[in-house]
Parts: structure tokens; sequence; C-alpha cells
């Protein structure tokens, strides 16, 4: 039973694009982002630091992404960059 119960959590670490489904009929929430009373407005300086927060995101998964993918290798865009590879020359 406790083999099956970790296998299952497991499961669902693994596979957040399932979902959760509930068979309780009394288990509910409140959404309070869609409700009516909810502002509609954001202020310039948090508009400002969410873009900030939201492109430091982007970079930091470009960079995860760069890290756990070795295979997809380095592009250069620069003419000047170069490097001599000391391992495989003839002398």
């Amino acid at each position: 039973a406790e083999a099956a119960a970790l296998k299952q959590l497991a499961v669902d670490y693994l596979h957040p694009e399932v979902g959760v489904t509930s068979t309780d009929g009394a288990a509910f929430g409140r959404n309070y982002f869609n409700r009516a009373s909810a502002p509609d407005m954001e202020d310039d300086e948090f508009a400002d630091e969410r873009a900030e927060v939201l492109a430091e995101a982007a970079a930091l998964k470009k960079l995860a992404v760069d890290y756990l993918h070795p295979e997809v290798g380095v592009t250069s865009v620069d003419g000047a960059a170069f490097g001599r590879n000391y391992f495989n020359r003839a002398s």
C-alpha cells in the first residue's frame, strides 16, 4: 500500500500536466482573480517591475534550457570570436 502511494506521488510529481481530479463534492475554492470586485488597473511602477521580473525569468529559463540540453551547442554571432583547439592539432 505504501509503495503504491509512493509511486502515485512520484507520477503526480513527474507529470504536472495531468492535473488534479477531485472526487469529493465538498471540495471547493474561490477564485479571487475573476471576481467582479477585482481591480482592473495596474500601477505603472508595478507594471515596470512586472516586466523586469518577466524578462529576468525568461533569461533564467534560457540559461536552464542551455544547461539541461548541452547537445544543442553554442551558436556564435560574432565573426571575430574564434579559438584554437590544442587537443586535435598535428604537432
